[in-house]
């Protein structure tokens, strides 16, 4: 498998690394994939979830058992299950929502895969979002996973974000733009 060096230099590289490592080992990256989308959406809509995996004040115990009943509410899998025991164990659920992140941005790797950021000021249609992705899939020469997000204040237009290049196609933009030449 090839990972970036950034990626498995980190702490929650390494344990994304390590967990990617065992669910291709079981044959089961797909679902600890989709463990890990559910768990992050869950941290993002929840403050309390948030507070909980941030707060060094709850015990190991506490914190464990905690994670565990979210597990059970969202349905998880053994393995994400018992890695989230492992990172309650070793008081490094804080560091969770990044290693959510570069747990997805191994598989997507492995799979040959790039995700592109696309945010607009509309949804996109399903005919929009296919057009896109195959001229995305041209340039950068590998399947795109489209994550989409829709921002009013871009006006129109799209702002697509892969891996550190960003693409600012937004009206929001070209009249920033224009203000500055404008002032000289």
């Amino acid at each position: 498998m090839d990972n970036s060096a950034g990626i498995t230099a980190s702490l929650q590289g390494r344990y994304a690394s390590a967990l990617f490592e065992l669910a291709q080992d079981l044959g089961v990256v797909s679902a600890v994939e989709a463990d890990l989308e559910a768990l992050g959406a869950a941290i993002a809509e929840s403050d309390d979830l948030s507070a909980l995996i941030r707060n060094p004040q709850i015990s190991r115990d506490a914190a464990g058992r905690a994670v565990e009943g979210v597990a059970g509410v969202l349905g998880l899998g053994d393995v994400t299950r018992k890695f989230l025991g492992v990172l309650a164990a070793g008081r490094r659920l804080s560091a969770l929502p990044d290693i959510i992140r570069a747990f997805a941005a191994i598989a997507a790797a492995a799979r040959g895969e790039v995700t592109a950021q696309v945010t607009s000021a509309h949804p996109l249609s399903d005919d929009q979002l296919a057009a896109l992705s195959g001229k995305l899939a041209a340039r950068e020469g590998k399947a795109i996973k489209l994550k989409t997000s829709v921002d009013p204040e871009l006006l129109g237009g799209l702002v697509v974000r892969i891996g550190s290049q960003q693409i600012d196609s937004s009206i929001r933009t070209r009249l920033n733009s224009l203000a500055q030449k404008m002032r000289g």
